[in-house]
């Protein structure tokens, strides 16, 4: 390896662009968010800045602002921020969690910033609310416009720039990775760009629910609903998460009214129509097929072929010849999120192993990911099959009855979403009515207990299986 590899830097270039290991831990940052929760995040890891890498030993080195907080790290998520280093960039071995002052330059690091600052307040800077922040990199302008998405898009952008909107709320619904949270952040810069002073708060669902519990149990009530009703722009996003909960869907609900009717600007943001939402109450979906729907379709070629242009800008110093950037476009196809960062490790690793991006190297680098989209099972998918093999109501997935002609298909079709995607537990459990990946791990765990003793259960599986895969 070159020696003037051994001291990659991880800030940003001259020209603003970020180096390819600054791009890869941007994207396992983005998985821990995910796949932790907001609350975990944003109390703990959110305050880790990527510090270094050394080649030579092949060791990144993270950095907190605190003995205390980075021993806790250390306890809690050392090995799975090896795991996701190992994952994204196949040269590291090791990652050393220390103290240092990169953590207090983070916002220098990262589009996350570790805390407010001047130019980019937090989302609700004066609210006792736990609000989040907006990303910095997620704006209008960095949004790649297509086909699958214009008319979210524009819908999301006249929210936020027009005086008089004739929609509200507005209810952005998409699959995994299609740009999202990314539409309603930029809603939150432009919209704070135009009325300087105004009160935005973006949160998840889950964090609502959380922040809503809390104020339950401390009596605090009455203030969690004026921080919030007090908005003039309030984002949700996933608003799945909350199908079941009755409490929090009454607080939700009443919230959305009280948005509506004070004149303020409402966005709600789900993974599927609210028709297709189970565990929701009627007069939720009602309200929120009140105003405008737009839905983010999968995205097309030309679309992904766009992504990729956009990208690459980013990455100025990563020549990647044409035939690459269309195989790329081609092959990898589920989601926007994976394709960036298809593109992160690519560089990443050529960067740090000096060999030039052709066809065989990006087939090498990216086995794992072009194996999984050659045919990409979805959950969605295993919910139906699974629904019509045991004639059941596929709403019952992600119901809350747990009778046995219920829950033993539902447990099924949780198996088989951990042997046949590649989808996280939380993830998985968030797929099945909100449910925590503990139930997942429990029902993996008693279906394959049962294969081996239920000859039947296990033909069933096995002809499922087959199904989906042919």
């Amino acid at each position: 390896m070159d020696d003037a590899l051994a001291d990659i830097s991880v800030l940003n270039g001259e020209d603003g662009s970020l180096s390819p290991v600054s791009a890869a831990w941007e994207q396992i940052r983005a998985g821990l968010r995910r796949d932790c929760g907001a609350r975990t995040f944003d109390g703990w890891l959110r305050p880790i800045a990527l510090a270094g890498f050394d080649s030579d030993s092949a060791t990144v080195r993270l950095e907190l602002p605190s003995q205390f907080m980075a021993d806790w790290v250390q306890t809690h998520f050392a090995e799975r921020l090896a795991l996701a280093w190992r994952s994204m960039l196949p040269v590291v071995r090791h990652v050393e969690i220390e103290v240092g002052a990169a953590a207090q330059r983070s916002a220098l690091l990262a589009d996350i910033p570790a805390a407010p600052v001047a130019e980019e307040p937090s989302v609700e800077a004066s609210a006792g609310l736990n609000a989040g922040v907006l990303e910095a990199r997620y704006r209008f302008e960095t949004f790649v416009v297509g086909k699958a998405n214009e008319v979210a898009f524009n819908a999301a952008r006249t929210l936020a720039t027009a005086e008089n909107v004739v929609f509200n709320p507005l209810f952005l619904h998409g699959g995994t990775g299609r740009g999202k949270t990314h539409l309603l952040h930029a809603i939150g810069h432009e919209f704070r760009a135009r009325r300087p002073g105004a009160r935005i708060v973006y949160m998840s669902a889950e964090k609502f629910m959380v922040e809503f519990v809390a104020a339950l149990r401390a009596n605090e009530t009455i203030r969690f609903k004026q921080e919030l009703r007090s908005a003039d722009l309030l984002m949700i996003d996933d608003v799945q998460f909350i199908a079941g909960k009755e409490l929090t869907q009454e607080e939700f609900f009443h919230t959305m009214n009280e948005i509506i009717s004070a004149g303020s600007r409402l966005v709600i943001s789900s993974d599927r129509a609210p028709q297709d939402l189970d565990g929701i109450e009627p007069r939720i979906l009602s309200r929120l097929s009140w105003g405008l729907v737009a839905d983010i379709n999968a995205a097309d070629l030309e679309l992904r072929l766009n992504i990729i242009i956009k990208k690459l800008e980013q990455l100025p110093n990563v020549a990647i010849p044409q035939d690459v950037v269309m195989f790329l476009a081609k092959r990898i196809s589920s989601n926007v999120r994976e394709l960036e960062g298809a593109l992160n490790r690519i560089a990443a690793y050529a960067m740090m192993s000096g060999r030039t991006i052709d066809l065989d190297f990006v087939n090498e680098v990216l086995a794992n990911i072009l194996r999984a989209n050659q045919r990409r099972i979805s959950i969605d998918e295993i919910q139906s099959r699974v629904s019509d093999h045991y004639r059941i109501r596929k709403a019952e997935m992600t119901s809350a009855r747990r009778a046995r002609e219920v829950a033993r298909p539902r447990q099924v079709a949780m198996y088989l979403s951990k042997q046949l995607t590649p989808r996280s537990l939380p993830e998985i459990g968030r797929r099945f009515g909100g449910r925590d990946h503990t139930t997942v791990i429990h029902a993996v765990r008693q279906i394959e207990k049962l294969r081996q003793s239920d000859a039947e259960l296990d033909a069933d599986i096995r002809l499922l299986t087959r199904q989906l895969e042919n």
